[in-house]
């Protein structure tokens, strides 16, 4: 979910001064030469992506182990992702591809490849999982897509929404980026990067309105539990305390580790947030030796 622009900033050290909050481990990606995406899944179960190659890996927090889950094809990208444990599905944003990836979390099998936009006419950043289905964000074009979801965890037809608002806004070159529901789950909250704050979205309309008192430059994944929202941003991590119609939030914390680098996402397991070590200060594409998870307290 970063751009070469957001890569660039860590390069020059703009980031925000704060507090370290000390990990409490590592886990490393065997055999992955970059990494992106992390989501939650079954109890201490993560899931995790290799960005350009676009396998994913299963670790599991409470043990610090993560191996190599789904060797995907050729051509594929693994950017954000969200595991819909109900029905044993993952859904993984491809990126520059314009794809999205479903995949089977019992045989990791390919269950659907959704082709949303033209290859590098846009960049499917994002996904989020709500009670009807899943929205993935498009970094380039001011527009969503959902795939519905029935009980039985049949996928439907693809639907587009038109953003309006400053979510709307693509003036940048990296601009809708991380994504889940508010508090109420009436709305969505997308993260963008480039104005660097917390847009919610009505998921019927596509008219968007800013929250108020969060400031966010650089604005990557976000997670959320209840009113408290974190946003990865800056290699660092903010949480935030949302008011009840999540109109406003007010700064609460900051988390950082000297273990971060680059990262770029984040999920929580209880009181822990499993942060994604993308290391693109090294470049883009990154040449690390090694990519990790890094657990810190939230």
């Amino acid at each position: 979910m970063r751009s070469i622009v957001l890569a660039l900033m860590v390069l020059l050290g703009l980031t925000t001064p704060a507090v370290a909050t000390p990990p409490e481990k590592l886990i490393v990606l065997p055999g992955a030469k970059s990494a992106e995406g992390i989501t939650e899944g079954r109890g201490t179960t993560f899931y995790a992506g290799d960005l350009f190659a676009g396998d994913i890996y299963r670790g599991d927090v409470r043990r610090g182990t993560a191996s190599l889950f789904i060797d995907a094809p050729t051509g594929r990208t693994a950017v954000g992702m969200t595991a819909d444990v109900r029905h044993d599905l993952l859904f993984v944003a491809g990126g520059f591809t314009g794809q999205a990836y479903v995949y089977d979390l019992r045989t990791g099998k390919t269950v659907a490849v959704y082709q949303f936009a033209e290859a590098n006419a846009g960049m499917i950043n994002d996904v989020t999982l709500t009670a009807d289905g899943v929205w993935f964000t498009d970094s380039m074009q001011a527009q969503l897509y959902f795939v519905p979801i029935s009980h039985s965890g049949r996928l439907g037809q693809v639907r587009t929404l038109a953003l309006t608002g400053p979510a709307g806004d693509t003036s940048g070159q990296f601009n809708n980026n991380g994504i889940t529901t508010s508090p109420d789950s009436r709305s969505l909250i997308v993260a963008h990067s480039t104005r660097g704050e917390l847009n919610k979205v009505d998921p019927r309309t596509g008219a968007s309105e800013t929250i108020q008192g969060v400031s966010v430059p650089g604005a990557d994944g976000i997670v959320r539990d209840g009113r408290t929202m974190w946003v990865v941003h800056n290699n660092q991590v903010s949480r935030f305390r949302l008011d009840h119609h999540a109109t406003a939030g007010t700064l609460e914390k900051v988390i950082t580790s000297p273990t971060f680098q680059s990262v770029t996402t984040a999920a929580k397991f209880g009181g822990r947030l499993a942060v994604v070590n993308a290391k693109f200060d090294t470049g883009f594409p990154p040449t690390a030796d090694q990519y990790e998870v890094v657990v810190v307290n939230s």
